[in-house]
């Protein structure tokens, strides 16, 4: 059996996963040493019965005591559920065995690579060591040997048009004299060549009209280079080749079906439209608006062929969401040779779609309830491929103060381009996929925490500025937060009734104290001359639980505009070696502020008797991802995010941050941790100050069963002093940094393909708020927060 197999090159040891991909051959995949999937597949029988049949011949005894008692077709569900169990068993990890065979192409295999590198004399052997245990080793030496350079290079052209083409773009060749021979820097040679002439009209063009030619007789390691572009085609017309020369090919017609299937192809079509030379035609009414149709198709009749416009055609067809098939068809026509004819084949989605949603929730404030949501979608709502998004929400539930509800609706519309005054929509080309959405939506709570009202509506705009570029402008959001219930805040909140109840007895011990009029008493104690100068810490305490409570329990009006700007290199959802880059910035009430000239009591603006919440937000986040091999990666992840308010304004508790939870610091529970060094006091701890680091590295276990290890990092202070008079809560410096929290554990998930359950272990690794032994002194079980989480925690 295989256990390691061992790459040197020139007799040094290569421990580079790049080369792990050419061996055919690998050992059986361990965690923590051990081979698991192998043990599963040990526990199955290759020699076990395959069907019911074999399986009733060989256990008869068994078989006919089932038949006997229940039926036949239990004995036979009986026989078929064992011969699955060992069936799942042995689909796991089967031992490897050595085999000579493989390891030959294997070491072919790297000979050939390193032929693709310019070691054009390597070497490769190969020594299989088979201990008395029955367990093999396999090294691979390489010896490489020099590498070849590239000398004289040549480029010779046998087509008028195509050179040029090639002459007039000044493309700079990527074969250099002196480079050291690269198969990969050919074939990117090539692409780059394909690409110039499929860009310039040569819509026929392919590599196959290429040919390099390396000269191998040389003894010096060097080699000239030979680049041919062919000046012709062969083209088959019944049985007869000819050669066509290339010509720089032009749309000259313009075609689009907007109602397109395969089962109507051949009927005649009943509607018709002509915008700006481009003909739209129907089987039935044509129901697209063809000014905003026509945005989409990125030729016009007279342009030359490109390759660009053609795939940014369809991309941009198919961002609409308004079609299930989009098919571009160039045929040529005209008897010079060089005119084409495009046909737009575009076969519409379902106008309407119906949705319903429905699940069973359960959390520590919501008991066992139930949640319905119903949506409709309207496509191409007004004729321009817009979708207009209606839905429906309701939800009913018991919780830990009685039976609660919660209904909401909100509706959407995204437009496939800008909607902007004064000429803005000119500002991003219609290349970049620019979208406009607008929305609005409303909701009520009831015995939710202090039994929430939203009303929210905005304007956002978004476009691709590259393939890995996005941006997205928040042109105008308005949320509106009222809490109805503001007497359950001290039932909610315990913890700062506790603290009132312990003050109340010990200095106002006739006073009688509710949690529906603990405010009440807060108040009047804080305007008590005398408590105050007597007892400055419990007068402390009361202060700060009054400025929690205003905060909470206050309703905003909260207006924002705000920038973002993401960068994200990974290709497909395969792609494990990728960065991911966002920064947002978000101004709350600067420009309704200035239309409002009344204030509250504590200075801040107001409308209506509302606070405007006032502040500017910026957050910052980085991630990058290593593929190690086929079955293991590593995740970094960065966050760091900061509120300043201003104007006297506090800042809405649902946009603070909050430390901990499933994809956060997993040691602690969402809001159990920070602000900064100081202990969980809080029911919610809440802070204006965000800075998180994680570490992860993921391996596979068995199959589809995923693990992981982590390390998480970070916690939120105070910089708005709110919170100044707690030590060790506000951020005052570099020093600030040693209360940053550090939790590390292990997670388990399972991958389902279209998502990933996840049950991540966090163990609190230091605890910055302990005033002795901060490193490990609740790392165990019992301190321990279990993670349940959809997907990857990033």
């Amino acid at each position: 059996m295989l256990t390691k197999n061992y790459i040197f090159v020139d007799s040094v040891r290569n421990k580079n996963s790049d080369l792990e991909k050419y061996i055919l051959q690998k050992p059986n995949a361990r965690l923590l040493g051990l081979p698991l999937g192998l043990y599963f597949h040990n526990f199955g029988n290759h020699d076990k019965p395959k069907t019911p049949l074999e399986w009733g011949k060989e256990n008869p005894k068994r078989y006919n005591f089932i038949k006997n008692v229940f039926s036949e077709k239990q004995s036979i569900a009986y026989a078929n559920s064992l011969i699955n169990l060992n069936n799942w068993f042995l689909d796991f990890d089967a031992p490897v065995i050595v085999s000579k065979t493989k390891v030959k192409r294997t070491g072919d295999n790297l000979w050939a690579y390193y032929k693709t590198q310019g070691y054009f004399k390597s070497k490769v052997d190969t020594v299989i060591n088979r201990h008395k245990d029955k367990k093999a080793t396999v090294e691979y030496h390489i010896t490489k040997g020099s590498p070849t350079l590239l000398d004289t290079i040549k480029v010779k052209i046998e087509s008028p048009v195509l050179d040029s083409i090639y002459k007039a773009s000044g493309i700079t060749s990527l074969l250099k004299t002196g480079d050291q021979y690269n198969d990969k820097t050919f074939r990117n040679e090539a692409a780059n060549v394909v690409k110039l002439y499929r860009n310039n009209g040569i819509v026929n063009f392919s590599e196959s009209a290429l040919g390099f030619y390396v000269d191998s007789t040389r003894t010096d390691y060097k080699t000239n280079v030979e680049f041919l572009i062919s000046g012709g085609r062969f083209e088959e017309k019944d049985g007869t080749y000819t050669n066509k020369e290339y010509k720089v090919h032009k749309v000259k017609e313009i075609k689009v079906i907007t109602d397109y299937s395969y089962t109507q192809k051949d009927k005649k079509y009943l509607d018709s439209l002509t915008y700006k030379g481009v003909k739209f035609y129907g089987y039935n009414k044509i129901k697209y608006n063809p000014k905003y149709l026509a945005q989409s198709i990125f030729f016009k009749p007279g342009d030359v062929y490109k390759d660009t416009l053609r795939n940014l055609t369809r991309n941009h067809l198919k961002s609409l969401n308004n079609f299930k098939t989009t098919n571009l068809d160039f045929i040529p026509i005209g008897s010079t040779g060089d005119e084409l004819k495009l046909n737009v084949y575009l076969s519409p989605k379902e106008k309407y779609t119906l949705a319903w949603d429905a699940e069973l929730t359960h959390s520590n404030i919501r008991e066992i309830g139930t949640l319905a949501k119903f949506s409709i979608i309207d496509r191409n709502a007004f004729r321009g491929a817009e979708t207009l998004k209606l839905s429906f929400l309701g939800s009913y539930f018991n919780s830990s103060n009685g039976p609660g509800y919660e209904l909401g609706s909100d509706v959407s519309l995204e437009i496939p381009r800008f909607v902007a005054p004064f000429g803005l929509n000119k500002l991003v080309p219609k290349a970049m996929s620019p979208k406009t959405r607008i929305s609005m939506g409303a909701s009520l709570q009831k015995n939710i925490g202090l039994d929430r009202q939203t009303i929210t509506t905005g304007i956002d705009y978004k476009w691709n500025y590259t393939p890995k570029k996005t941006i997205q402008i928040e042109g105008f959001n308005l949320q509106y937060l009222a809490n109805l219930n503001i007497s359950q805040y001290f039932t909610i909140y315990g913890s700062e009734f506790d603290k009132i109840e312990v003050i109340k007895n010990n200095f106002f011990p006739n006073e009688k104290l509710e949690a529906a009029s603990a405010e009440q008493f807060v108040v009047k104690a804080l305007l008590d001359d005398n408590f105050a100068n007597n007892n400055p810490v419990e007068y402390l305490t009361l202060f700060n639980i009054a400025s929690r409570y205003r905060i909470i329990t206050s309703n905003f009006i909260i207006p924002t505009i705000s920038y973002s700007f993401t960068y994200n290199s990974q290709t497909n959802f395969k792609d494990n070696n990728f960065s991911f880059f966002k920064f947002k910035i978000t101004n709350s009430g600067n420009v309704v502020g200035l239309l409002s000239t009344k204030r509250d009591d504590t200075g801040a603006k107001t409308i209506a008797g509302t606070p405007i919440a006032q502040y500017f937000k910026t957050d910052i986040e980085y991630k990058k991802f290593w593929e190690l091999s086929e079955d293991a990666v590593i995740g970094f992840r960065s966050f760091f995010g900061l509120i300043i308010p201003y104007g006297k304004s506090d800042i809405p508790f649902s946009k603070s941050y909050f430390a901990g939870g499933s994809n956060d610091i997993r040691a602690w529970r969402s809001y159990n941790l920070g602000p900064g060094a100081l202990p969980n006091v809080f029911e919610f701890n809440t802070g204006s100050l965000k800075f998180l680091t994680s570490l992860e590295y993921r391996f596979n276990i068995l199959g589809d069963i995923k693990g992981a290890l982590f390390v998480d990092a970070g916690n939120i202070w105070d910089v708005s002093g709110f919170l100044q008079d707690f030590e060790g809560a506000d951020f005052t410096g570099l020093s600030s940094l040693k209360s940053i929290a550090v939790g590390s554990g292990f997670g388990i998930r399972y991958d389902l393909n279209f998502l990933v359950l996840r049950l991540d272990l966090g163990f609190k690794t230091y605890e910055p708020y302990l005033n002795e032994n901060k490193w490990f002194e609740n790392y165990n079980f019992r301190s321990a927060v279990y993670n349940i989480g959809i997907n990857y925690p990033f």
